[in-house]
């Protein structure tokens, strides 16, 4: 496919409130001819975008996942390929990404898989910035930085919230951040259409420069054993860990020179950003899935790998073998099930093992949570305690959005805010559909109970 023929993608980015979903919302209400796919990467298990985003039912494609960075290639590309089965219902893609990710690993899908750099094109990445909070931000956050950094064009938005000294040295600031990107500064994220699509801005060997670890990708596993197994039934034990679980994708005739583990691992990348399927002790491990050990009891933990004739199997494991003492042995003659209790029996050793290092770490005091509930609030109640509550802890509130029924009001309410700064706007009319509350919270250290129990004294 040609380079005229492909798909443009720009990517929207930028730290949590910047003001992406009215931008996007704007872009797709513009008449500009373009038939827009657009793809949500949501933090967190609930999916609250799409429902505040323009005429989404046929447009808008969630990728909900509990971690931003290093299973969002995976998803990504899961996306892309099914959003070619309908190539006809669209000519443009729109990536919005989660406020806390770092576009890197999104821009980098686009140049890693085959697949998707011969169907589409990246045109650029259009990074929002709140003027109000973005030197707060950048201070506590590496992804804020990333997001400037990677930027074809930095929307200044909200800039009637400070003043124009401020906005100055705001602007100075991000250009010695970043000195090829556009700066433009904005209101409710009003800006021209042609300032974000269509740049064919996005220029690698630029980028290269900048950073030659670009296309160096991360994974979601630390690591991958090699196995010459024989025909039959094999063991894996695990001791206790670092973690209750652990999750494992088991690849059958897996190479162990350099090219044939990359090639294992990029298989693997799509595999890990599929849904985990439990497994608990004493159960077979199956053939390119992707599992998660159960490991919460005492002591040592087995499962079972069965092998129809003599191959080389990869273990490509979320943490190291040495973590769990995982060990790897031959059932001999052994009942199905039936944990091998022979001491004699040697160790399978692998015959080529890799550790994948990751260029990021998770952040554990970052989280999310839904507070999901069925009836009407009362606003007085509800406006008290969140007032209160962002009083006390809206610094460690990153971002809250969602839905609102209010007692006694025909129309939903959609609720956004940021930090100690939020709104409560009139949306659509409920009709038909069930009154119902749904609002997302995303922050540092936050205490889910005591919110789910303050804010279900709200409830009528």
């Amino acid at each position: 496919m040609s380079n005229k023929q492909k798909v443009p993608v720009t990517i929207l980015t930028g730290f949590l409130g910047s003001g992406k979903t009215t931008l996007l919302n704007r872009i797709l209400s513009e008449e500009h001819g373009k038939k827009i796919a657009v793809i949500e990467n949501e933090y967190g298990e609930v999916g609250i975008d799409q429902g505040l985003v323009i005429n989404a039912d046929e447009e808008v494609f969630e990728m909900s996942n509990g971690c931003i960075c290093c299973t969002v290639r995976g998803d990504l590309i899961r996306v892309l390929g099914n959003l070619m089965k309908r190539r006809d219902k669209f000519d443009y893609v729109l990536v919005e990404t989660t406020g806390l990710a770092d576009p890197g690993p999104v821009a980098q899908t686009f140049f890693m898989d085959d697949e998707i750099r011969d169907e589409f094109s990246l045109d650029g990445i259009v990074t929002l910035v709140d003027a109000a909070h973005i030197e707060q931000q950048l201070g506590r956050s590496d992804e804020s930085s990333e997001q400037v950094a990677f930027a074809d064009v930095l929307v200044l938005n909200k800039t009637d919230l400070v003043s124009d000294e401020s906005l100055d040295n705001l602007e100075s600031r991000l250009r010695d951040m970043n000195r090829m990107a556009r700066v433009i500064r904005s209101k409710q994220a009003d800006v021209s259409i042609d300032t974000v699509l269509n740049l064919s801005a996005f220029d690698l060997d630029q980028v290269l420069q900048r950073r030659p670890t670009f296309l160096e990708p991360e994974y979601p596993f630390e690591w991958t054993g090699v196995f010459s197994l024989e025909e039959g039934r094999h063991e894996l034990t695990l001791e206790e860990g670092p973690d209750p679980t652990m999750s494992l994708v088991l690849l059958s005739d897996q190479g162990k020179d350099e090219t044939a583990l990359n090639t294992g691992a990029e298989s693997c990348v799509r595999l890990y950003a599929e849904q985990e399927q439990p497994m608990n002790p004493g159960e077979t491990v199956p053939v390119g899935k992707h599992v998660s050990l159960q490991l919460q009891s005492e002591g040592t933990k087995s499962f079972f790998i069965d092998v129809e004739k003599k191959s080389d199997i990869g273990l490509f494991t979320q943490h190291t073998a040495e973590e769990f003492n995982m060990k790897l042995t031959k059932v001999n003659n052994a009942p199905t099930g039936e944990i091998n209790n022979d001491q004699n029996i040697s160790v399978i050793s692998p015959i080529a093992e890799r550790t994948w290092v990751a260029e990021h770490e998770h952040d554990d005091e970052v989280g999310s949570f839904a507070i999901e509930r069925v009836g009407d609030v009362d606003p007085e109640k509800l406006n008290r305690w969140l007032s209160r509550l962002l009083s006390e802890k809206g610094v460690d509130i990153f971002r809250t959005k969602g839905f609102i029924s209010y007692a006694g009001e025909s129309k939903r309410i959609v609720f956004q805010g940021v930090h100690m700064l939020f709104t409560a706007q009139p949306d659509k009319e409920w009709g038909s559909e069930p009154r119902r509350n749904q609002l997302v919270f995303i922050g540092r250290n936050l205490d889910e109970k005591e919110m789910i129990r303050e804010f279900d004294k709200c409830l009528v």
